[in-house]
């Protein structure tokens, strides 16, 4: 891969080519689209979590891009982008397959020429990036203070609820007691008050037997 730093008129920038790499150019611009308009470490994500195995190469010319700006232009890596990125035919390998009754097919192994070219923003949009990245990390801590918010009142709200109901069944718990003594008091009381009703009557042999004559009845 061969890194260089050119300005062209037509797309100013540092840039870097990596040249015959084994890959079709199809398959380059696929994952150059991804990248194109993206800021240098947006872009170097992109890249390092992408499943083509072209991303690689791609990762490692954006990478001498950026080097080239920061070493030859004095430019800063956090204030690039990827101005402009795409991918040229390069010469093509032929190989040959043999085939049935004496006949070969013909291998095409495509080759393509992949250019990255990064340039600075400009300070208006310095600017404006840093204040929308200003305005979100605030809106995330706001979010997320708020959120901590509504948990720690839930949370508070949820151990009322427990207390109380606490609280209920504990005074259900000695209301029921209570009743239970009551009643067992009651049943006690009543109990001693039959047997003392029950002793005081005279049993059946302390009474005088009837006479059998009826003579004796009339007397």
């Amino acid at each position: 891969m061969a890194a260089i730093t050119v300005e062209n008129e037509a797309r100013p920038g540092s840039r870097a080519v990596a040249k015959y790499v084994r890959s079709s150019a199809y398959k380059a611009r696929e994952v150059l689209d991804l990248v194109r308009g993206k800021p240098y470490n947006e872009a170097r994500d992109i890249l390092t979590f992408s499943e083509r195995s072209v991303s690689d190469t791609i990762a490692k010319c954006l990478d001498s891009a950026a080097a080239n700006a920061e070493h030859n232009n004095e430019l800063n890596g956090d204030e690039l982008f990827v101005a402009a990125c795409y991918a040229d035919e390069g010469p093509t390998l032929k190989r040959w397959r043999p085939r049935a009754r004496g006949r070969a097919t013909r291998i095409r192994k495509r080759t393509c020429h992949i250019t990255m070219i990064l340039a600075r923003y400009t300070e208006e949009e310095i600017e404006a990036r840093d204040n929308r990245m200003a305005l979100k990390s605030s809106g995330r801590r706001a979010s997320a203070s708020e959120a901590r918010r509504r948990r720690v009142e839930a949370s508070r709200q949820r151990d009322a609820e427990a207390s109380q109901e606490d609280t209920e069944t504990t005074q259900g718990s000695e209301e029921i007691t209570e009743k239970s003594e009551e009643t067992s008091d009651a049943e006690v009381t009543q109990g001693s008050e039959e047997e003392t009703t029950h002793a005081e009557q005279p049993e059946p042999n302390d009474l005088e037997p009837e006479p059998n004559d009826p003579k004796e009845r009339e007397s």
